[in-house]
């Protein structure tokens, strides 16, 4: 090894003193107040003063009632959630890829991709104007069903179609976002592959469905796999923020992360909400663990490991 190979070496290490200590400090480090949720957690007595309770705080948790409806809500929704951007976004990006014009190209790009940048909060107003009205009666969707002759509904009081409606407001909010990555992808498809297919007779429908589809797997794949990971945590800031504590709700929209926020903001339970928070990040490390190996199994050319 050269003198100039060693001090490039050092110079790199030197780079990667920052990003070292910034995940050491704001990633490793607070991992030490996860034993909260094997502690009878007294705040008077601190983290490491606290008695030990084993594994009480996941009995109780798990006991309580409630942990089959959170788990279920929270993998229902996500599933949803997830299936559909992923869906959006492919049919944006090969839409957008077939626009002609570059400047309405751009403007419908900037468009669908602005959704992303609005606050959960504004997000929440504007679905209350819509479902229930500025004062609380009437709404642009109840003013459309009275429009076909239907029932209206009183969509604060009735849980079953929420599933969807949080989907669809998912789908608004990331389909852009979504259709950017795959818009990104599309445009590493060689020229050639194209050119093939006008030669072969193919419409642009044809070549949409027959080329950029399926070279969009891959960068499905990744996309699909990093969702995994995350399919035991809820989005706290759209769910809450929309939902809030509307108990009348809960059974199709509690989640595992509004569940724990309103723990302890109501209760103070630390031990509880710690222990639910380390049973997710177990329960999505094995998940995208498994997700990986099973990309990697069925698929090893678009395997992140």
């Amino acid at each position: 090894m050269t003198n100039r190979t060693v001090r490039s070496g050092l110079w790199l290490a030197v780079l990667a003193v920052p990003a070292v200590v910034f995940f050491l400090v704001f990633s490793y480090a607070p991992l030490a107040g996860l034993v909260v949720a094997f502690k009878e957690f007294d705040i008077s007595k601190g983290i490491f003063g606290s008695p030990w309770n084993g594994l009480a705080n996941f009995r109780y948790f798990f006991s309580s009632g409630d942990a089959q409806r959170i788990l279920l809500n929270t993998i229902v929704l996500n599933v949803l959630f997830l299936a559909a951007t992923l869906a959006a976004g492919v049919t944006l990006a090969i839409m957008l890829n077939e626009i002609r014009g570059r400047f309405f190209k751009r403007a419908a790009q900037s468009t669908i991709f602005f959704p992303y940048f609005v606050s959960p909060v504004v997000i929440a107003i504007m679905l209350q104007v819509l479902l229930s009205g500025p004062n609380g009666s009437g709404g642009v969707v109840n003013d459309a069903l009275t429009g076909f002759g239907l029932p209206t509904v009183d969509w604060y009081t009735e849980p079953g179609p929420w599933p969807w409606i949080l989907t669809f407001v998912k789908v608004w909010q990331l389909g852009g976002y979504m259709s950017v990555i795959f818009l990104a992808a599309i445009t590493s498809i060689p020229e050639d592959v194209y050119e093939a297919g006008q030669i072969d007779g193919a419409s642009r429908a044809q070549m949409a469905l027959r080329i950029t589809l399926p070279l969009l797997k891959p960068t499905a794949a990744v996309l699909l796999v990093l969702g995994v990971g995350r399919i035991f945590y809820g989005d706290l800031g759209t769910i809450y923020a929309i939902v809030g504590d509307n108990g009348t709700l809960f059974p199709t929209t509690d989640v595992i992360d509004t569940y724990v926020f309103r723990s302890l903001r109501q209760i103070g339970d630390f031990g509880t909400t710690a222990a639910i928070g380390l049973f997710q990040s177990v329960v999505g490390f094995v998940l995208v663990s498994a997700a990986v190996l099973i990309q990697r199994r069925y698929s090893k050319e678009t395997s992140l490991l």
